[in-house]
């Protein structure tokens, strides 16, 4: 009997490990000379970011432990959905609970000593994390800034500091009562400032009182701030636990609204020019824009349904000239366009035309074997499939994006 045991238990742990972890991101450290200790960090990066050289916007996610996993998550799923361009997401992780109060709070005899370092915090970010991270991965300018809670008062802290790192704010039912609601004073103090930057925020409440949000709101709708974009965002249904999830969903798309254009919108415009002007328009988003995948998709979708394939030509010289960086994607979603109407020789034309620059592309290899398959060279349309499957797994490309390559299919 023991020995039936030992099996069934070896034989299960030989199954778990046998399963591949579904990873989300990467935690990391580095030691802070600010801190004078070692401190830790999360990084999660876009799904697409290891096959093009762009540079992204970050998304820096305050109590990195609590809050890093649900964040990257939602990054990760809005953005794969079109609703939100893709970002890198990094968490600000903090030291246990101590840490926590001290690090998102300024001093305040009427508080304690157990708080107080927020200045160390700011200082920590500015001239350690920040640098650190840009060395390190493609990002653009765009930084935005998430907290809940203590964390959302330094978001809002950050909003007032001209010096901030960050140019958008996201404050999720922020501790705005602290020190005898001091903030409120802080914000009066400096409105005129802030009324001269156009750095957008979003600020969120749940079902909760005494946070100090209700008369900042107040206050922010009584002045004239023409030059500053911001919203709030009430949740009665949520406590103060639960509302960080979908406050986070607001916020994220408050930073793009409108991002995605679907394929019944497209279909109301007078021509694909018409069209175009719309995202012309979308550049101005604190995220800017770029045509992903879906977005792609559809845009090629349009072309074929509207019965302007003869247009497509000019259409990419557009795309290369107002978003060269989407160019390759937006080509090669035309070409699966053109393979779905079985107009290989269209299809494989477009995707030659880009030969050189998409060699490391799965999905250019995908394509051009899906063209080479209907024009009868299957060794070809083989040798391009094999190569999309390998480029797939040593990219590691999501699940999804691996199975969309069709990898059982025999040429």
């Amino acid at each position: 009997m023991r020995i039936l045991i030992l099996v069934l238990m070896l034989s299960f742990c030989s199954g778990v490990m046998a399963k591949t972890p579904l990873i989300m991101g990467y935690s990391d450290s580095r030691i802070s000379k600010v801190f004078g200790q070692e401190r830790r960090y999360m990084v999660a990066l876009p799904e697409q970011y290891q096959v093009n050289s762009r540079h992204y916007p970050t998304l820096y996610i305050i109590d990195a432990d609590f809050q890093f996993q649900h964040v990257a998550a939602t990054v990760n799923n809005l953005a794969r959905m079109g609703k939100i361009p893709p970002m890198i997401v990094v968490g600000i992780a903090t030291q246990g609970n101590q840490d926590y109060l001290k690090s998102n709070t300024w001093p305040s005899e009427l508080e304690g000593d157990e708080f107080g370092g927020a200045a160390i915090f700011a200082q920590y970010l500015q001239q350690e994390l920040i640098p650190l991270i840009e060395q390190t991965y493609r990002t653009n300018t765009q930084r935005a800034l998430a907290g809940y809670s203590l964390g959302g008062l330094t978001v809002m802290q950050n909003l007032l500091d001209e010096t901030s790192p960050f140019n958008a704010f996201l404050a999720f039912s922020p501790s705005l009562w602290y020190d005898d609601y001091g903030y409120k004073k802080k914000f009066e103090a400096q409105v005129k400032n802030i009324n001269r930057h156009n750095k957008p925020l979003f600020i969120s409440l749940a079902n909760e009182q005494g946070m100090g949000v209700r008369p900042l709101v107040e206050l922010l709708k009584n002045k004239s701030l023409v030059n500053f974009k911001w919203q709030f965002k009430e949740y009665p249904k949520e406590t103060h636990y639960s509302t960080a999830l979908p406050a986070l969903y607001d916020g994220l798309l408050f930073l793009a609204p409108d991002y995605f254009i679907d394929l019944d919108q497209m279909m109301k415009q007078k021509d694909y020019l018409a069209l175009f002007a719309l995202f012309e328009a979308k550049k101005s988003l604190w995220t800017g824009f770029n045509f992903e995948w879906l977005q792609s998709y559809t845009l090629s979708k349009y072309f074929f349904a509207s019965k302007q394939s003869d247009s497509i030509p000019e259409a990419l010289n557009w795309i290369k000239e107002h978003f060269a960086d989407s160019y390759n994607e937006v080509l090669i979603n035309f070409a699966l366009g053109y393979n779905k109407k079985q107009q290989a020789e269209q299809a494989k034309n477009l995707l030659l035309s880009i030969e050189k620059t998409s060699l490391e592309n799965a999905k250019w290899h995908y394509q051009i074997a899906l063209s080479y398959q209907q024009l009868g060279d299957n060794k070809l349309a083989s040798q391009h499939h094999q190569q999309a499957l390998q480029l797939a797994q040593i990219q590691r490309l999501e699940s999804w994006e691996y199975w969309e390559l069709e990898p059982y299919l025999t040429f």
